[in-house]
């Protein structure tokens, strides 16, 4: 499931000022079909300017989270991951194994949780799933 979403647009759009290495750190995610951590920003975005510090992607992504541009998330490996912020709402299948993130939609699973919470006294206004698993056809 792979949604691209042009960054720097959206940066311009909020009336953020946009550096030369934001504008590259914007372009590295924009591009990301995975859930970069910090580290893997900075190795991305220092391979297309040698003079981005690993300081200026903690900053970039703090500024774009605080503006509510990227979503940061917990997979349970100990690192902070992000991905663009959308609207089309997705869940996420992590591999426990690999570290892979399956991002999926399910409308049954959607109904099943909106069922829930009425059962339960509730008006369901948003929510978040991350499954964790290993692959059954994974060669050992």
């Amino acid at each position: 499931m792979s949604r691209k979403i042009d960054i720097e647009a959206i940066c311009a759009e909020k009336g953020l000022r946009i550096t030369e290495q934001r504008r590259i750190i914007a372009k590295v995610l924009s591009e990301s079909d995975d859930h970069p951590d910090v580290e893997m920003l900075h190795e991305r975005a220092s391979a297309i300017d040698a003079n981005i510090s690993i300081a200026t992607v903690y900053r970039t992504v703090r500024l774009f989270e605080e503006a509510g541009i990227l979503e940061r998330h917990e997979f349970g490996d100990g690192r902070s991951r992000y991905e663009a912020a959308s609207d089309a709402h997705h869940d996420h299948l992590i591999d426990v194994e690999s570290g892979e993130v399956v991002e999926f939609v399910d409308d049954e699973l959607e109904e099943l949780q909106r069922r829930i919470a009425e059962k339960l006294g509730y008006r369901l206004v948003d929510h978040r799933m991350e499954l964790y698993g290993v692959a059954l056809n994974r060669d050992k």
